[in-house]
């Protein structure tokens, strides 16, 4: 064997190599999931280096059955575009290939063709080779492949036998495309299934919108999803999807609410991602005001209008005379980081519109019913009359009936309810009569004392200083009053009359001087605090209260009582219940100018026991004591101290109530509410 005969096998075995690697690619690229425009370009170029073509292209078929360029190699080298009748003559012999119900795949010679050029043919100087691309359910396109004519007719038919091997590779790869388009719309109906029964679910407005905005998001796969209703001539925003609550006092929701009314009010949707030339200027305004505050990408708003003209019952005829109905809401989808919006979801947008439209207008027209809720109730008590109902239903409404009358003709003991404490009959307040520091305490609580007592001694630096200063001041003019009058024995006439002037000032500054000193003592001697009366010390914790603590003057340092002189009540009486007790105060003392109204009290720590009270005329009005109400201070004599158990301390906590006499049951179970609506209901109608 020759080496020229090697050598040809040798290159023969590696060109088989090197188409069967091709092949195995074109396997794997018809099995990935690529896009379709990836697809045709690796495809297409590894079938012309596998044939050694000059070039080739692949005609993709829409659903109307109209041939587009997907993808090509070389085409130029057909010269089809310089022969405007040569691309005419090829188009033809790719729709007659594709029609063709027999034929998927053919060798056409070069410059061949029918008599009539519609039959088609092949107007170039390439031996075209086609194969059909189809699935069970449809033809994708055409695989041409532009091959030179000088070959053998075995080879040729090579050439042939492979391309219908490629073009089932192809078919593979739509056919798993279009399951999985089945498999995607199945799913996609699936959810538009779901979406639809939840927001016609209900017929009340805010769950309506709240349900439209959280599946649109889902259903979209967008950022967010708002809703807004038209409240006059401005739509507010009502739901945001993810959000429990929209907060309206929000500057965003704010603004989005303005382009919500701008779109409304020129009724056209708008679509941005970045550019808003396009837009009228009111709508652009508004636009990219919000855009700078929330940082969105891309934002579509729909107008949401009650009913939609249908192209087959439209007459022109009757324009004139056809009523548009304006928007009564908008729908806002969103894109927050992605501006690129995709075919795909700009459909889905317009079916969620579609539905949205319906079921947020229904809700709105339902809840514009007069009386709705009450048609409603009347509409689900059908069932209390039923035949087995009705007994039931008599006996519940014979009882309220009942309860009613007993509620208005039913006399019941009227009592205003308040807290207190028992606190003792004699005792005083001790306060500061000078400002000071607490220097010195010599009681505690329940120290006994007797009036004028030193309870506590205060220091006052300044009072001190101004003592010291006094004094010497008295002390150099007390020395100045001997010294002149020592002179003056000595001196002449006219010298003596100028002392005698000197000591008549000098004396008189003394008596100032010891004025001065008297009102200083007296004011030191303040610092003393003494007790007012004989009794018992009351205040708690003196030590931490007052010890080295500055007080001022008029301040409660701190309380004497005398317990064993009898307890009394003070109540804290809420000021909206004096009213009641004034009044039955007043028709008592019609018959009786000196009655008072009883009091009946139980003690804290023992509830079990109560006792028996008289209410004093004296009131006082006291501040607000850790509630939120004012309160009057009222006090109550306790009708027999020796009744109290024994130990019973002064502060102790009560819980007492005040006669008001006897009211129907009704009243004395509702007076504070009827007070309320008479207070802010009743007054604004009188």
């Amino acid at each position: 064997m020759s080496s020229e005969q090697r050598y040809d096998k040798s290159m023969l075995e590696q060109t088989k190599q090197q188409i069967r690697s091709l092949v195995n690619e074109i396997a794997q690229i018809s099995r990935s999931d690529v896009s379709p425009e990836a697809f045709q370009q690796e495809y297409l170029n590894r079938v012309v280096r596998a044939l050694g073509a000059v070039g080739g292209a692949l005609w993709m078929a829409d659903d109307s059955g109209r041939l587009s360029l997907g993808y090509q190699v070389n085409l130029r080298e057909a010269k089809l575009h310089e022969d405007e009748e040569a691309n005419r003559v090829h188009s033809y012999l790719l729709y007659k290939t594709l029609r063709s119900p027999d034929e998927t795949d053919a060798l056409v010679p070069p410059h061949s063709g029918g008599e009539n050029a519609n039959d088609g043919g092949n107007p170039t100087d390439f031996l075209l080779i086609l194969g059909v691309i189809q699935t069970e359910l449809e033809k994708v396109g055409i695989l041409e492949v532009f091959q030179r004519p000088d070959s053998n007719p075995a080879t040729q038919q090579g050439f042939l036998q492979f391309v219908r091997q490629v073009t089932r590779y192809a078919t593979e790869y739509y056919k798993n495309r279009q399951l999985k388009n089945f498999s995607d719309r199945q799913s996609l109906w699936t959810q538009l299934e779901d979406f639809t029964r939840n927001i016609h679910k209900t017929l009340d407005l805010r769950e309506t919108v709240y349900t439209v905005a959280n599946e649109s998001r889902r259903l979209i796969e967008c950022d967010r999803v708002s809703i807004a209703i038209c409240r006059g001539r401005k739509a507010k925003i009502e739901a945001v999807s993810g959000q429990d609550m929209v907060d309206k006092r929000s500057e965003t929701v704010k603004l989005l609410g303005d382009l919500a009314t701008a779109v409304v009010a020129v009724n056209e949707p708008i679509f941005y991602n970045g550019d808003s030339s396009h837009l009228a200027p009111q709508v652009e305004s508004v636009l990219e005001e919000y855009v700078d505050a929330s940082h969105t990408k891309t934002i579509a708003v729909y107008p949401l209008v009650a009913h939609t003209i249908d192209e087959k019952d439209y007459d022109e005829t009757e324009h004139d005379k056809l009523v548009i109905p304006p928007p009564f809401g908008a729908i806002i989808v969103e894109q927050i980081e992605d501006a690129n919006v995709s075919e795909a979801m700009k459909k889905r947008i317009e079916i969620v519109v579609e539905h949205a439209r319906v079921a947020v207008g229904n809700a709105i027209e339902h809840n514009s019913i007069f009386l709705a809720p009450l048609w409603q109730a009347i509409g689900k008590s059908k069932f209390l009359v039923a035949a087995r109902t009705l007994p039931k239903t008599l006996a519940v409404t014979i009882g309220i009936l009942a309860l009613i009358l007993a509620m208005i003709f039913v006399p019941w003991n009227f009592n205003m309810h308040c807290n207190g404490s028992l606190e003792p009959i004699v005792r005083r307040n001790v306060f500061a009569r000078e400002a000071g520091k607490v220097d010195q305490l010599y009681v505690r609580h329940g120290s006994v004392v007797k009036e004028g007592d030193v309870l506590m001694e205060l220091s006052n630096n300044e009072l001190e200083a101004e003592w010291q200063k006094n004094e010497g001041e008295l002390n150099e003019c007390v020395k100045q009053i001997l010294a002149l009058k020592e002179a003056s024995y000595d001196a002449k006439d006219a010298e003596r009359i100028r002392i005698a002037g000197q000591l008549a000032q000098y004396t008189e500054r003394e008596k100032t001087l010891n004025l001065q000193k008297k009102i200083l003592n007296e004011r030191l001697e303040d610092l003393k605090v003494r007790a007012p009366i004989d009794g018992t010390v009351m205040t708690f914790d003196l030590e931490n209260k007052l010890r080295n603590r500055p007080v001022q003057p008029g301040q409660i340092l701190l309380e004497v009582a005398r317990p064993e002189d009898g307890l009394l009540l003070e109540l804290q009486m809420p000021e909206k219940r004096m009213g009641h007790i004034d009044d039955y105060t007043r028709k008592m003392r019609e018959k009786d100018k000196d009655a008072k109204l009883n009091v009946r009290f139980v003690m804290t720590v023992d509830p079990s026991k109560n006792y028996n009270a008289t209410l004093d005329e004296e009131h006082d009005r006291a501040e607000n004591r850790g509630t939120e109400e004012t309160t009057v201070l009222i006090r109550a004599n306790i009708d027999e101290n020796e009744t109290l158990p024994p130990g019973t301390r002064a502060g102790a906590g009560v819980s007492a109530k005040v006669y008001c006499g006897k009211r129907a049951l009704g009243y004395v179970c509702f007076n504070e509410l009827v007070a309320f609506l008479q207070k802010t209901v009743f007054f604004w109608f009188e």
